[in-house]
């Protein structure tokens, strides 16, 4: 960053915190904004401290909302006796643009990762374990991501929800649609192994 005037140094680095982001990347993203109008800055700005006082967690599934309940849970015609529990919004935003599925959800915010400090103390456990309990739920589909985390977050959640006496079910995993399997690695074929069904 060595000749940038503070001002652009301190962007370049804000916007190398963000995920996915390196150096190369931020300084190209920096002199974009420098580069547009003082109209587009002030309208980017604005959207980032909007989303900020405005964006919260439901009180009931813990998705990204901007009221009290987000949208599939004020959503009537939903089936609340059948729960989808995701790690993170990103996730829940997946299923729901599958068109798939018409239950609620739970959103974790995490995965078990004691390495990491993220114990089930750290995730919204405690409060799924009381929606099953107090809901008449049943069904929960189990929709962690197929990492040591997420295969050790959905691990716990089923020894919890066993003995609430609903049924448990875990997504299936294994090779995408359209994909070859010369190329699919072997975790992938092992479980598509694992979960396969009739036909």
């Amino acid at each position: 960053m060595t000749g940038y005037a503070l001002p652009i140094k301190r962007l370049i680095k804000e916007l190398g915190k963000l995920p996915g982001i390196g150096e190369k990347t931020a300084t190209r993203l920096a002199t974009h904004i420098l580069r547009a109008s003082e109209d587009d800055a002030r309208r980017l700005a604005e959207c980032v401290m909007d989303m900020k006082a405005r964006i919260r967690l439901c009180s009931v599934c813990f998705n990204l909302s901007e009221g009290d309940h987000c949208e599939i849970c004020t959503d009537t015609s939903r089936d609340r006796k059948v729960i989808c529990v995701v790690e993170e919004p990103d996730s829940l935003i997946a299923i729901e643009e599958s068109g798939s599925f018409r239950g609620v959800y739970h959103v974790l915010h995490g995965a078990l990762s004691p390495l990491d400090g993220v114990g089930p103390e750290n995730l919204r456990i405690q409060e799924f374990l009381r929606r099953v309990g107090e809901n008449n739920v049943e069904e929960v589909i189990i929709a962690t991501n197929p990492s040591v985390q997420g295969e050790a977050t959905a691990l716990l959640i089923n020894k919890c929800v066993k003995d609430l006496g609903v049924k448990v079910t875990r997504i299936a995993l294994g090779v995408p649609v359209g994909g070859d399997l010369r190329y699919t690695d072997r975790m992938t074929l092992a479980k598509s192994m694992e979960f396969r069904r009739g036909i």
